[in-house]
Formats: structure tokens, sequence, C-alpha cells
């Protein structure tokens, strides 16, 4: 797929800066970045350590908020929006996966999935049923009542990610998701988030430092010293 054009783009990041402390100490983490990403595109940002991927992957999420520059998120200004809004846009459009799972050790796959939704208050009979029909696209729904500790690393950034999905949300961030896993694991995590990707639709912006996962989307953008030096198709989609 070809580098967005900007135009109605869901995602839309204009001359973004992040700066941290003054003077001396001053750390550009992000300067001056553009990137738009339309619905549907799987996006990787990759670059070397310190290179600002992360603290564009926190922008994008509503994590952090930008020194200067405007973001659009389907059209809307973030920075216009309130800190209960701009909570209100990550719970109900954006979803996430990280690369150390996050999972609650004593609770089910099924209760892992079922959380966020309860922060939406949504009705028990009905996260239930968007929490199994998310470990469903996963292929977990078999283990849906096992604890982290009785799955595998993969099974567990499944569930991971069907909680991410649990939700319906727009756009999935994922911040190094199979930085935890061998190559084999690592491949079927990326598979089930390129059929995501595919089948649903789903928006996907994932941050790796594996030339190979990111070879799964379907553009690579790589990050030097809070620029974005280069933006085109990945080698599958070229």
């Amino acid at each position: 797929m070809a580098e967005s054009t900007g135009k109605n783009a869901l995602i839309d990041l204009r001359g973004i800066s992040r700066v941290y402390g003054e003077g001396e100490t001053e750390v550009r983490a992000l300067d001056g970045i553009d990137l738009a990403i339309d619905e549907g595109e799987f996006v990787a940002i990759m670059g070397p350590s310190g290179s600002g991927k992360s603290t564009a992957m926190n922008v994008i999420g509503c994590l952090d908020s930008p020194t200067s520059g405007t973001y659009l998120f389907d059209g809307v200004e973030v920075a216009n929006l309130t800190r209960d809004q701009r909570a209100l846009l990550r719970r109900h459009y954006l979803g996430f996966i990280f690369q150390g799972y996050n999972l609650i050790a004593r609770s089910s796959a099924l209760h892992n999935v079922e959380l966020p939704l309860i922060y939406k208050g949504m009705p028990r009979a009905e996260r239930i049923r968007a929490a199994t029909a998310a470990l469903e696209k996963v292929g977990l729904a078999h283990r849906d009542h096992h604890d982290p500790s009785e799955l595998s690393g993969g099974q567990q950034q499944r569930v991971a990610i069907a909680r991410a999905l649990a939700g319906n949300p727009r756009v999935v961030l994922a911040d190094e998701p199979t930085g935890n896993l061998d190559t084999t694991r690592s491949i079927e995590i990326m598979e089930v988030l390129r059929d995501l990707n595919r089948n649903e639709g789903l928006t996907i912006v994932m941050v790796t430092h594996e030339d190979d996962m990111a070879q799964f989307a379907d553009r690579l953008v790589w990050m030097v010293d809070g620029r974005i030096e280069s933006d085109s198709p990945t080698q599958r989609a070229a």
C-alpha cells in the first residue's frame, strides 16, 4: 500500500515535536514529524534506540502530548480535547498491545479480556459475549478459563491481542508485540495481526526492532534522531 496522502487520514501528525528538558539537558524525542495513516493500514515503525519511535507511539495513543504541532484523529484535533475526552478516545477507539502482555496473573483469560469492558461500563452478559468473541478471533476460545501461568508466551500474547480487540477499537497500537517470543511464536502472532488487518480491516500501528516482523506490515516508517528518515511500502506490499 502506498504512503498515505494525508487526505481524510484516520491518524494525521503534522509537524509534531516532543521536547523533554531545557537548555543543555534538552532532548528532542520528536523533531517535527509528519505522518498520516489511513484507516485499514498496517504500519510498522522502526529505528535505533532513541530514534523516537516509542514517543511517536505514545503521542498517537494519547499517552503523551506533543510540545508543538498538530495531531488529528479522524479529523478531530486531539489538543483541543479535555483530559477526560482523551481518556474516552483511548477507551473507545484505541486498543493497546504491549511486549510484556500485562495480564493479571490470577485471572482467567476471559476475565483479562473482559477487564477493559468493565471500565467502559458494559453490562456483564454483553461483555462476556464480546470477550469470548475476541478470544475466538485469536484462536483461544477453548482456553478461556485458563490463567496466564497455564498458557505459553504466545498464548498469553494472543490473550493480550484479544483484550485489545474486545472494545472494538478502530486502531490497535502494538509496542514490540513479539519482543518476548521466539521466532516461531513471533510469526504466529504476526499472522494473527496480519489476518485481523486483512479480514477485519483493523488499522494497526506497530513499533518493532525486528525487520522480519515489520515485513508483515504494509508500510515501514524508519525513524532516526526524532525524524522520519523514510516511509515506504514493505517488501510484502511492494
